[in-house]
C-alpha cells in the first residue's frame, strides 16, 4: 500500500505514521531506499539494540563492517544522569499543549542478518510522571524531535476514528456479519472451468 500511494503521489513528501507493529527493519530499508523516500516514524522499543554507524572501511579489510561500537540502548539512559532532556510544549492528544522532556539521537538499527537502517530516536519522559517513558524513530535523519512526536500524536485522531466505528458501526467486529452472507448460494468452483 504504502508502494501504491508513493506512485500516486510522486512530488510528495509521504511520512507514515504506524504503531510498533511496522518497526521491521525490512519495511523501514525499503521505505528510505525509494528514489523518492518514504519517512517511517513508528513506535520503537525501549530495549532496541543500536549501535554507532560503522567506520570507514579500512584499505586490505576483506568486508565492510555493517556496525560500529554498541550505542546505549535507547531504554537505558531514561533514568540516567548522561542523558541530556530536552523540555518543550508539544501538540498533545486531545488538542492541546503538553510540557514533556525529550531526548534524541542517531545510530543504526541493526540484526545480523538484516539490513542496517539509519535512524533517528526520540525519547519521550513527562515530568510529572504520568505517563511511562516511550521511544519513537524515525527514518529521517534530519526531522527535528518535536516534529517526529508532532506527526505521531496525529496519529491519534485516526485511531479514534477506527474506535468509534468499531464502537458505533461494529466495523471489523462480528456485528457486521449478516447471516445471508453465510447462506448464499454458490455454484461450485469447478463449474468456472470448463473442458
Amino acid at each position: 500500500m504504502i508502494l501504491q500511494v508513493r506512485r500516486w503521489l510522486p512530488g510528495r513528501r509521504l511520512v507514515v505514521v504506524a504503531d510498533g507493529s511496522y518497526a521491521v527493519l525490512e519495511l523501514l530499508d525499503a521505505c528510505r531506499r525509494l528514489t523518492n523516500p518514504v519517512v517511517m516514524i513508528t513506535r520503537l522499543r525501549l530495549d532496541a539494540a543500536l549501535y554507532d554507524p560503522a567506520p570507514p572501511r579500512q584499505p586490505g579489510a576483506k568486508a565492510a563492517a555493517q556496525e560500529g561500537p554498541a550505542s546505549a540502548h535507547v531504554g537505558r539512559p531514561v533514568g540516567g544522569s548522561a542523558t541530556v532532556w530536552q523540555r518543550c510544549a508539544v501538540s498533545w492528544y486531545g488538542g492541546g499543549l503538553r510540557e514533556v522532556e525529550l531526548a534524541s539521537g542517531t545510530a543504526v538499527w541493526y540484526h545480523a542478518g538484516l539490513p542496517v537502517v539509519p535512524i533517528r530516536w526520540v525519547l519521550i519522559r513527562d515530568p510529572r510522571g504520568k505517563f511511562e517513558p516511550q521511544a519513537l524513530l524515525c527514518t529521517d535523519l534530519e526531522v527535528r524531535p518535536e516534529q517526529i512526536v508532532a506527526w505521531f500524536v496525529l496519529r491519534w485522531q485516526v485511531e479514534v476514528t477506527f474506535e468509534e466505528s468499531r464502537r458505533h458501526l461494529g466495523v471489523e467486529t462480528q456485528r457486521q456479519w449478516s447471516d445471508l452472507r453465510f447462506c448464499a448460494p454458490h455454484p461450485p468452483c469447478w463449474a468456472f472451468f470448463r473442458w
